[in-house]
């Protein structure tokens, strides 16, 4: 039997990339990616599975594009104009020589992160359309309402259409320039996967691999030292995603993590990709981001974890990128090394401030340190806090029962 639901999370967005650069038109293409799944779901379980699904797709996704635009040809001479444009190239832009379908998702991220449109709507948009997050998973990373996702989203998909922005990965003049953004986004779609912003589950593999597979592809094209450090980072951090939750979903912190789960040739990969990023100067922000993660791999147990040098690398992230959450890492970094008063002083300090008012990571590194130093009241009010802010069931089990220890050693 064909898993139509194992085949979409793998394929649909490919083959979405796909059809947006044929079709040259997002909302197009996605009622075109729709139709082409009702017809593989009518269709394949009677004919069998063709032998490459992903091209059968793209076909069948292409003609319900130009069915739709013939229909609406009856109303608006343009619909004809673009329905006759669309018959004449219908092969020479799936021949051979035209753009391999596998690059199309690395081509839609540098459309959707042309400088003509805004930072943020650059990233919301790539998330939206290249990685499928809904739009309360990116509003969760940018920390405001969805609405307001939405509205950037529309927004920025109708002036991609009206100023025409090419559907291709820029030239090396311009590649440099364009590629923060990118790295960027790319970073953030990890994040996603690694510690999922809501829902039944703690990490999404499929974001996790859908954001390597992107820096990768990064990387044979620009092999820049922070590209390098950014998938060096990626797999670091991905090496140990199936020690993060136990056997029934629960969090496993990393202090408790078996690192006999970790994956070592992931950590390898990453460890070499580290060393070639570093011996290139300047050390960018993803670099040291995967010294960080590099020594969390290499150390045989929790024990043994240089937090001295960790401390010392945040220290330089905080000089290349001062943001509340490099602070509140910092924080945690350093109520391991210097003692859980220096830390909590950092993190009130932030709270203070207010950046990170609403940031449940905060609240719940807080609580913790507080339930160390045998606050308990404070320790509830702050775990309250995190479980307001927490909208993934792994991590509001983890602080359930956090906050039951403390109200049980009272």
């Amino acid at each position: 039997m064909i898993d139509f639901g194992a085949l979409y999370r793998t394929e649909s967005r490919r083959v979405l990339a796909t059809l947006i650069r044929l079709l040259g038109d997002f909302d197009l293409a996605e009622e075109a990616l729709h139709d082409a799944f009702l017809a593989a779901a009518e269709q394949w379980p009677r004919d069998g599975l063709p032998h490459h699904p992903r091209a059968w797709l793209v076909g069948a996704g292409r003609l319900s594009a130009l069915a739709r635009l013939r229909r609406r040809a009856r109303f608006d001479r343009l619909q004809g104009e673009l329905a006759r444009q669309m018959e004449e190239s219908m092969q020479s832009e799936l021949d051979t020589d035209a753009p391999a379908i596998d690059d199309d998702r690395l081509r839609l991220v540098f459309t959707c992160c042309h400088p003509s449109l805004g930072a943020d709507a650059q990233i919301a948009v790539t998330l939206r359309e290249v990685c499928g997050l809904a739009t309360e998973e990116i509003a969760s990373a940018f920390l405001v309402k969805p609405a307001t996702i939405a509205q950037r989203i529309v927004r920025t998909k109708r002036k991609i259409r009206e100023e025409a922005i090419p559907y291709e990965i820029p030239g090396a003049a311009e590649l440099p320039e364009r590629l923060d953004v990118v790295l960027h986004v790319i970073y953030l779609v990890f994040n996603e996967g690694y510690a999922a912003s809501s829902g039944a589950r703690l990490t999404r593999g499929d974001l996790c691999a859908e954001a390597i597979d992107l820096a990768r592809l990064l990387a044979e094209l620009l092999p820049e030292p922070d590209v390098l450090g950014l998938l060096a980072l990626l797999l670091l951090h991905d090496a140990r995603r199936e020690a993060r939750a136990s056997s029934t979903g629960d969090v496993v912190l990393l202090a408790d993590q078996d690192r006999t789960r970790w994956n070592r040739a992931q950590i390898e990969e990453g460890l070499g990709l580290l060393r070639r990023a570093w011996a290139r100067p300047p050390v960018g922000t993803y670099t040291l981001q995967a010294a960080i993660a590099a020594e969390h791999a290499r150390a045989p147990d929790s024990a043994s974890t240089d937090w001295g040098q960790i401390v010392r690398l945040y220290d330089l992230l905080l000089i290349a990128e001062r943001t509340p959450v490099v602070e509140l890492n910092r924080a945690a970094a350093i109520s391991q090394h210097r003692g859980p008063e220096a830390g909590l002083a950092l993190m009130d300090a932030l709270l203070e401030r207010g950046e990170l008012r609403d940031y449940r990571f905060l609240h719940s590194a807080r609580a913790d340190l507080l339930r160390t130093l045998g606050r308990r009241d404070a320790a509830r009010a702050a775990y309250r806090r995190a479980l307001e802010l927490t909208t993934q069931e792994p991590e509001r089990r983890f602080l359930e029962r956090r906050s039951r220890e403390v109200e049980e050693s009272c």
